[in-house]
């Protein structure tokens, strides 16, 4: 399998539901957390290019899915930030269905990279996506972002304690977690191991010619 190469990364296109996702084949990885977790600068620092995932400050064009081809087969999925206060209530919860029919239905999706400020780590939107994944049997990717905010011990703690509360829950196989700075560009080779993992599509052995003649 031919190593993924990040910076390649090309935005393809937006969906404001599954129905309008591309087709479900392949291998893809979706990008979740809060608005503030630094979701957007997250993607652009691992496909070095910060003009790639853009953020907006109009409500409706954020609930768009985008994705992103690293090749013809395997793609990168920038889901909308989560917990935004400044838009209905319907609005918020049409696109809670949409969040929560992508992560069940999406046959091609590998794994979730979920992102909370290290600051302030497993809110209730955290929680309701982790349990979408758990009972989905998705495996799951913790970024700490913004780990440049705290000292290395306090980070460090953090860290220590998010591990020890999935462990306590029983979900750490199904569950990891990192520190991750996008301002220091610390994190990015452990998360780029796990999306390699996860992005991984099994080739076909190819036939010898005493097979094809068999």
């Amino acid at each position: 399998m031919a190593q993924i190469k990040y910076s390649d990364a090309i935005f393809t296109q937006s969906a404001p539901s599954i129905r309008q996702c591309p087709a479900d084949s392949g291998a893809e990885v979706a990008f979740a957390g809060r608005s503030n977790a630094g979701k957007s600068s997250a993607i652009n620092t691992l496909c070095q290019n910060h003009k790639l995932a853009r953020t907006s400050k109009t409500p409706g064009r954020t609930q768009l899915i985008n994705f992103f081809a690293l090749s013809d087969n395997q793609h990168l999925v920038d889901l909308p930030g989560y917990g935004f206060a400044k838009v209905p209530l319907a609005m918020k919860k049409e696109w809670e269905k949409h969040l929560s029919e992508y992560l069940a239905e999406r046959q091609c999706l590998k794994g979730l990279i979920l992102l909370m400020d290290v600051r302030h780590p497993m809110q209730e939107f955290d929680t309701m996506m982790l349990n979408w994944a758990i009972e989905g049997e998705m495996p799951v990717h913790i970024l700490l972002t913004k780990a440049d905010k705290l000292k290395k011990g306090p980070a460090q703690n953090t860290l220590l304690k998010v591990r020890k509360h999935l462990k306590d829950a029983k979900v750490d196989d199904l569950v990891s977690a990192q520190l991750f700075s996008s301002l220091k560009k610390t994190g990015i080779k452990e998360l780029e191991n796990t999306l390699d993992n996860w992005l991984r599509i099994e080739q076909d052995t190819p036939k010898s010619q005493e097979d094809l003649n068999a």
